[in-house]
């Protein structure tokens, strides 16, 4: 029998293996978030950001190892007892992945009225609550088209937010947006986590954001952690592939990283 993780920590991942077909995305991965943090994982492309963020989610199961949400180990759980555990995490695509059909008012609505109420003006008072949470008041009637990138984002972590989530895990939430856009997703990401008290979880390749926002680092590389700590820390991690990454990034161990210091082109 696993010993239970502490209440303190969020989100518990134990030497976790993910392959497909033949090949392992992620190689024993291990970390743990903690209650009320931003946690930030960031990595290359294809280094297995993504695919931990749905193991997390519940989304895939691992081939190995355990996930633990809270006091809920995840990873053996059949649909019916997991749909519990996936109501308290909320989920930001990098893409806001809004339904293009649905109004604003009604993609904020969607999983309110399936999972928490039907009564019309319970609903109409989550989903201002959220939307004015967000700065996106007043959009209520627009269609997803009609609305720019950022703004897109920001309808989804409304969505997001309006489930009342202890975990919100985010996936590339500044990609494809201007500097000016991204710095305000990320003051989002910190404001709406300390106000509503709730632990992020967010996978980047951006370094402006990660280390902007998160309390903690964690790198992936080739499906492995190499390296993990508090921003300072990492910034002076001597694992060659680390400095060869922030480097790259333009994050010497003693420069502050400034988002109009970087391109979205450098990152990539």
């Amino acid at each position: 029998m696993s010993e239970r993780p502490v209440v303190q920590t969020a989100v518990r991942v134990s030497d976790v293996w993910y392959g497909v077909d033949s090949r392992w995305v992620l190689q024993g991965v291990s970390l743990e978030v903690r209650t009320g943090e931003v946690f930030a994982i960031m990595g290359p492309s294809g280094c297995g950001k993504t695919t931990l963020l749905k193991l997390i989610g519940g989304l895939l199961k691992p081939q190995r190892g355990e996930i633990w949400i809270g006091d809920t180990e995840i990873s053996r759980l059949s649909e019916a007892k997991l749909t519990p555990v996936r109501k308290r995490i909320g989920l930001v695509f990098q893409y806001a992945a809004l339904f293009d059909s649905l109004t604003v008012y009604d993609n904020v609505a969607f999983g309110v009225r399936r999972h928490i109420t039907r009564n019309e003006r319970e609903v109409e008072q989550i989903v201002r609550e959220k939307l004015a949470l967000v700065g996106m008041s007043g959009t209520e009637h627009l269609y997803p088209a009609q609305l720019s990138g950022g703004m897109q984002k920001r309808v989804g972590l409304a969505r997001a937010l309006a489930m009342n989530p202890n975990i919100v895990l985010y996936d590339e939430p500044t990609a494809g947006l201007d500097p000016i856009m991204a710095e305000t997703i990320d003051t989002l990401i910190v404001d709406t986590t300390r106000r509503l008290q709730v632990t992020a979880l967010v996978v980047s390749h951006d370094l402006t954001s990660v280390f902007h926002i998160a309390d903690r680092i964690a790198m992936l590389h080739e499906g492995r952690i190499v390296a993990c700590g508090m921003p300072d820390e990492v910034r002076i991690d001597s694992h060659p592939i680390v400095r060869r990454f922030l480097q790259a990034g333009g994050v010497a161990p003693h420069t502050e990283v400034r988002r109009q210091d970087l391109s979205h082109d450098d990152l990539a």
